[in-house]
């Protein structure tokens, strides 16, 4: 492993979805981001209080998948040596780097990581106009980590720790199950992307970071007023520290407000094993109801179909 870190931040989460319309209205109407570019099928949306161009990409599609992950990094020079590096190791590039054509353009390339998920590394990309948000104000600030399933979490963990160097932060474990779930960073926040154990290649879950608790909670309240099916919360976490009240959006996706997640001193932190048989470790306030199996089966998620087969690294 190279220990050069090149990957600063999370950009965006992009999903597929048969039933775009309803979709579209959800993520905007209840979930609280702005539509900045749509075109025929497709659409691109914005947290208030994030200068990247789009959190979340829709894509009309026959079948719902996972269609990207992306991440930040510094500059074209950080870029090719990433994709150098991937390149080197056997990992499968999509394309080399080159511009890119979506909104705020930029510089960038694609991969496939080990489950067969496509990442997006750029940088360049236009800073867009954004806000601090007002008090009061229940809209996502910003995108604030993306947890994926996996079959083989194990190997997941370490291909993103070996080839991108993402730094392990927690670790979940449950006495009679193992490990379950792996927390990664990318720069002080506790976590960007982590990796749990599942059934099949998805998404676990993608979540929005809040202005605050009282905006959190505000954001709360409103989807359940608006009947949108809650997971889970709200609670805090003991990992992160943060707050969580998790949702499904129309197509089963869960999605996460949170507000308050933890900013480590990299220097000094040493990872923690958190068993989560203990309730205060799932939920510190004891105010989410009990984490069951039915819960757990919710971020499962549907069987990703569109996955590629890499072959092993």
């Amino acid at each position: 492993m190279n220990d050069e870190r090149l990957i600063t931040h999370l950009r965006h989460v992009d999903l597929a979805v048969p039933d775009y319309d309803r979709q579209l209205e959800f993520y905007t109407n209840m979930w609280g981001l702005d539509a900045e570019t749509t075109d025929e099928g497709i659409a691109f949306l914005a947290a208030a209080g994030s200068p990247e161009q789009y959190s979340v990409r829709l894509r009309k599609a026959a079948e719902k998948r996972l269609d990207l992950i992306a991440f930040g990094a510094a500059n074209q020079t950080d870029v090719d040596a990433l994709a150098e590096r991937l390149g080197r190791s056997g990992v499968t590039l999509i394309n080399e780097p080159g511009g890119l054509q979506t909104p705020g353009g930029g510089y960038g390339f694609r991969f496939f990581d080990l489950d067969g998920r496509t990442v997006e590394v750029s940088c360049d990309v236009a800073v867009r106009q954004h806000r601090k948000l007002a008090e009061g104000e229940a809209v996502p600030v910003k995108l604030s980590h993306v947890v994926i399933n996996s079959p083989n979490p194990e190997a997941t963990v370490a291909f993103y720790h070996e080839h991108l160097n993402f730094a392990l932060s927690d670790t979940l474990m449950h006495p009679r199950m193992g490990e379950m779930m792996w927390f990664m960073r990318t720069n002080r926040w506790h976590h960007s992307l982590a990796i749990a154990r599942g059934p099949h290649v998805a998404l676990h879950h993608a979540s929005f970071e809040m202005r605050g608790i009282d905006e959190y909670m505000r954001g709360t309240g409103r989807l359940l007023r608006g009947g949108v099916e809650k997971v889970w919360g709200p609670g805090r976490h003991m990992a992160g520290n943060n707050t969580f009240s998790y949702f499904l959006d129309p197509h089963g996706n869960t999605i996460e407000y949170t507000t308050e997640l933890e900013e480590l001193d990299e220097d000094t932190w040493h990872p923690h094993i958190y068993d989560f048989s203990d309730p205060t470790v799932s939920d510190q306030w004891g105010t989410a109801n009990p984490m069951t199996e039915f819960v757990a089966k919710q971020s499962f998620n549907d069987v990703d179909r569109g996955v590629f087969v890499a072959p092993p690294v």
